[in-house]
């Protein structure tokens, strides 16, 4: 059939202007500070640590318990994570060993076979709260702490803990001595509070997915080998003690002893993360919004050209980012090899690799968009990783679309493609899900990233690019440094659209209903044609109609949902507009009447921008003969 393109000319909105708001919803949220001193032995990658926590409860409970996240007890045998990677039918590749054909996979888990020296663990030795000694006990990934005192709404308490730890064998995101020969990557390394929000404790074992934390300052002193260089979340401290090019590029401090001590400090943040290797170059790039880049990566002349290449094209990131999201608010930004593929930080991404530089610029395009959505808009990752997942996807696509000068009326089409593979796949499962409880790995992946990035783009379509891209920014102005939830995403593009849209967020999320219109059949009458379109699938949205005539002229008729309660602007300005009486939902079908004979009209098309994720999209056209 014949395709009719109509480019979106307001996908060029890509870049708008800051936009402000002020939020008046009564909220609240924990706080704590941390200040933590480590001792790493890099020979058997064991370390002791300390940890004093101020923590401020904002809620209006009283607390007679607080939970701890153990995140590398998950790296051993018979923990929950390895269990898992048994007994899912898809396990991440990444964790497991191949012992069959890549026809005929049989999978082992890595975690399975790691020997007690290669094992991860945290380990609490002591514990105190304002000096008097608590109750606790590890379970699993978990420590489930009963309190000496309870802490009164309003109050601060203090905690003391003495803890030892082990890097585990890289297995994922944390460990020692990856494939790139990075010794350490040091992400979810320590004791870490759990958060309590409205919904009470978020004690999740960790299972291989995502995180939630607590707001708060950090104020970490790590003490390693002289001759490792670190980097990751923080301002350093003591750059003059410390050399490797932290104040004077180039430049090293001769340093005495045989350990150093790094000293960070984080402000506001909810993570910690470092890397450290005796053999990272140390790369750093000034940005105009007085930003600091840094860069961190093996010094391997395979890792150099894409790692020096990706350097400018992060500040242009950064640019995109800060204009299209809302200013980026720390003094710098770490983009440093290690992990597994690539994982977002507070202040910092950790990735694996840089001989393609293609991959590279990719990874850091996304894991970038993190510390917008994550790192500023913190939402809760287990519970609506699409949240995090997908409204990075859809940044970081079209920052990419941007810099790549990339021509693509529908940028995001690789996302619905995705999304429609899975809708068809009868294993979908509702956005809802938990991220632990999804039956299949690749339906938690599409859901995540490619029907949360359609969740986006698809809200352009309903409510207007500009409004969406308007809605971006009202939502950072909002909720960053907050911990926001679905609801109060719609209810943001709500007041910026002025339409109702409760009834996209449920259907969309809440459910797997599926969007699928057609046209049913085209009649004429004395002069006029009938158009008769159906509403097939059980998921309602308004429509747009292109209308082509024989005489070349084009004709665009919207369609508003009735439960909408209003409509969009003309997304198509170059083409005259009607808008049509509203579609009820229940109404099956809805008869579009065209004051022109039948025999005059070449091609009709329901949504010609393909931004509506209908499942079926061949019943979508009319050709005439």
């Amino acid at each position: 059939m014949k395709k009719l393109c109509v480019r979106l000319s307001c996908l060029a909105v890509l870049l708008t202007g800051s936009l402000f708001a002020q939020n008046n919803t009564p909220y609240w949220q924990q706080h704590v500070d941390y200040t933590m001193d480590i001792n790493m032995d890099v020979e058997d990658f064991q370390y002791e640590g300390t940890q004093k926590l101020v923590y401020t409860n904002n809620s209006p409970d009283v607390l007679d318990k607080v939970f701890y996240h153990l995140y590398f007890n998950a790296f051993q045998p018979g923990s929950e994570m390895d269990i898992r990677l048994q007994n899912i039918a898809d396990p991440d590749k990444r964790m497991v060993n191949n012992l069959g054909t890549k026809e005929n996979p049989v999978y082992e888990s890595r975690i399975a076979k790691l020997s007690p020296e290669e094992i991860g663990y945290l380990k609490v030795k002591s514990l105190k709260q304002d000096g008097v000694a608590v109750t606790y006990k590890t379970i699993g990934t978990i420590l489930e702490v009963a309190l000496a005192k309870p802490i009164q709404p309003g109050e601060k308490t203090t905690f003391e803990m003495e803890f030892d730890g082990q890097v585990p064998v890289q297995i994922r995101r944390s460990g020692r001595n990856n494939k790139d020969g990075v010794a350490l990557s040091m992400t979810q390394w320590y004791p870490k509070l759990a958060e309590y929000d409205f919904e009470g404790w978020h004690a999740d074992p960790y299972i291989a997915r995502e995180f939630h934390g607590v707001w708060g300052d950090f104020d970490v002193k790590i003490t390693i080998d002289k001759d490792y260089i670190l980097g990751g979340t923080g301002y350093l401290q003591n750059p003059n003690e410390i050399g490797y090019g932290y104040e004077d590029e180039g430049t090293k401090v001769k340093r005495r002893g045989k350990t150093a001590t790094w000293h960070f400090k984080a402000p506001m943040v909810h993570d910690f993360t470092w890397a450290a290797d005796p053999e990272y170059i140390h790369d750093k790039l000034e940005t105009e919004s007085g930003v600091t880049l840094h860069f961190l990566y093996k010094d391997d002349e395979k890792f150099k050209d894409a790692w020096t290449k990706l350097q400018p094209k992060t500040a242009e990131l950064l640019d995109f980012y800060n204009t299209n999201v809302g200013p980026y608010p720390w003094k710098q930004y770490s983009v440093i090899q290690g992990g597994d593929g690539g994982m977002e930080y507070a202040m910092c991404t950790l990735i694996t690799g840089g001989e393609n530089y293609g991959g590279l610029f990719g990874t850091t395009a996304h894991e970038m968009a993190h510390a917008w959505f994550q790192h500023l808009l913190g939402t809760n990752e287990s519970e609506h990783p699409w949240m995090d997942e997908g409204f990075t996807s859809f940044i970081s696509t079209l920052s990419s679309a941007k810099i790549k000068n990339l021509e693509n009326p529908n940028p995001f089409e690789s996302a619905y493609g995705n999304y429609l593979y899975l809708a068809k796949s009868g294993k979908e499962q509702p956005e809802t899900t938990h991220g632990d409880r999804y039956a299949y790995n690749f339906a938690y992946s599409i859901n995540a990233y490619s029907k949360g990035e359609v969740f986006l783009a698809q809200l352009g379509y309903i409510i207007g690019q500009d409004k969406l891209m308007e809605t971006l920014h009202k939502y950072y102005e909002d909720f960053k440094f907050k911990h926001p939830t679905p609801n109060d995403f719609i209810r943001t593009a709500e007041k910026v659209s002025g339409m109702q849209l409760h009834w996209y967020l449920t259907d969309w999320i809440e459910t797997t209903n599926q969007i699928d219109y057609g046209i049913k059949e085209v009649n004429e009458t004395e002069n006029n044609t009938t158009i008769t379109l159906e509403r097939i699938g059980l998921m309602p949205m308004p429509l747009d109609v292109i209308v082509e005539y024989t005489d070349g002229s084009v004709e665009y008729f919207y369609i508003p949902l009735r439960m909408a309660y209003g409509g969009k602007d003309n997304p198509y300005p170059a083409l005259k507009a009607t808008t049509m009486a509203d579609w009820p939902w229940a109404y099956p079908t809805y008869d579009l009447s065209i004051s022109k004979p039948k025999s005059e009209i070449k091609t009709i098309v329901i949504d010609p921008s393909n931004l509506m994720a209908d499942v079926d999209r061949e019943n979508n056209i009319y050709s005439a003969e």
